[in-house]
């Protein structure tokens, strides 16, 4: 036989899910013919064959998680791979003593005998309590500890009902019903797995901090239709020349930080797969159709998974238009090594005081969250600043 073990996915990646096999049991494949579509935290990967052959065996169902260097398909034929034999020796191996007990002489009869001596006794063992690894300290005794593993609970979600913080077996029953009723638990893949995963780090690496204001659109003519995202991106330039800090990245192994002198925006996307942060390249060079077109060409890459790892990495500063589906104001979450997320709520019109007038106008509500470890307050509001000045001019 010949294994095919998950290859490197690359990004270093060391997981992915099964998400369609296109071959099955028995049947005949090529060199480089598709065997299997992933999906790793980045992207969907097409597995191609290594060899010609035909499949003997598929290891894992349609949404399985597979290491990688974990076998994926077994071919018939083909070289077996080496079995690990005992290593040679020149002391002679013993022979262990013939049965006597009835057995015929030089037979060797498995007779199930505990080796070492066996004490029995009548004293009645009291389970001691041992403590579960969580703040809480919970204490559970072995026979609870089992009941908890048959049932399939996880003993760090239970409030124990027990003296002294113990857990009871009441408690465990108690959960499982719960957990039963609620029924099952979707285990998180792919896209939704890591932004978990890039959620956890933001919390544990990144101190935030959010300023929020509104831009008052009163100059736009009223016939205008702006791209609102195309005006956010380009308002982020103008917010960067005034104030060079937020886009940056930094390094908490050395506390020191990087600024950047090309802006690189993640657009965050929105799908049915979960959120992902897409690429435009150098901003500020680029013409508005130049964004437009990009802009369009990623949203449909990023909806239909065809886009390249390598645009999914990479920004230097992060924008949330997450208005066009409600919500006037956020704290969004910066995901390290950035240091700033720009976030524009719903447009709505308002009574505002302009030039001395009271007038009608388009507010847009925008947040800033900035990590306080590098960026220090008056450098966001002056961010901010720069960005509400160019979003409010006619053009």
């Amino acid at each position: 036989m010949s294994i095919f073990k998950l290859p490197d996915l690359g990004e270093g990646l060391q997981e992915a899910d099964i998400r369609e096999w296109h071959v099955k049991v028995g049947d005949k494949v090529a060199v480089d013919q598709p065997l299997v579509a992933v999906e790793t935290a980045k992207a969907v990967v097409e597995v191609p064959s290594p060899q010609t052959g035909v499949i003997k065996k598929l290891y894992g169902a349609v949404g399985d998680t597979m290491d990688v260097g974990k076998p994926l398909v077994e071919f018939e034929g083909g070289e077996t791979p080496a079995t690990q034999t005992a290593p040679a020796t020149d002391t002679p191996v013993a022979t262990p003593a013939p049965d006597t007990g009835g057995a015929r002489s030089g037979a060797i009869t498995d007779t199930g005998t505990v080796v070492g001596a066996m004490r029995s006794s009548n004293d009645v063992v009291a389970e001691k309590a041992t403590t579960v690894g969580t703040a809480a300290g919970l204490k559970v005794t072995p026979a609870v500890r089992a009941l908890a593993h048959r049932l399939n609970v996880d003993l760090t979600i239970i409030t124990p009902t027990g003296p002294d913080g113990m857990v009871t077996a009441a408690d465990v029953q108690r959960v499982h019903k719960i957990l039963t009723e609620v029924g099952p638990m979707e285990k998180l893949r792919g896209a939704r797995k890591a932004m978990a995963q890039s959620m956890a780090q933001s919390r544990d690496e990144v101190m935030p901090a959010t300023v929020t204001d509104d831009a008052v659109l009163h100059a736009w003519p009223a016939a205008t239709k702006q791209d609102l995202t195309i005006r956010l991106i380009r308002a982020i330039v103008a917010g960067v020349k005034a104030e060079p800090a937020l886009n940056a990245w930094y390094d908490q192994a050395e506390i020191g930080r990087r600024l950047l002198a090309k802006i690189h925006v993640g657009v965050a996307v929105d799908t049915p797969d979960g959120l992902f942060v897409a690429v435009l390249q150098d901003v500020a060079s680029r013409s508005e159709e130049s964004l437009r077109s990009g802009l369009q060409k990623m949203k449909e890459a990023t909806r239909n998974r065809s886009l390249p790892p390598e645009e999914l990495r990479g920004y230097t500063i992060t924008l949330s238009n997450f208005g066009r589906f409600g919500g006037k104001y956020a704290t969004p979450v910066i995901v390290p090594p950035t240091v700033a997320i720009v976030a524009a709520g719903s447009l709505r019109d308002a009574v505002v005081p302009v030039n001395g007038r009271i007038v009608i106008a388009k507010i847009l509500p925008l947040s800033i969250s900035f990590d306080h470890r590098c960026v220090t307050g008056g450098e966001a509001t002056r961010f901010l600043a720069g960005l509400i000045a160019d979003l409010e001019l006619a053009e």
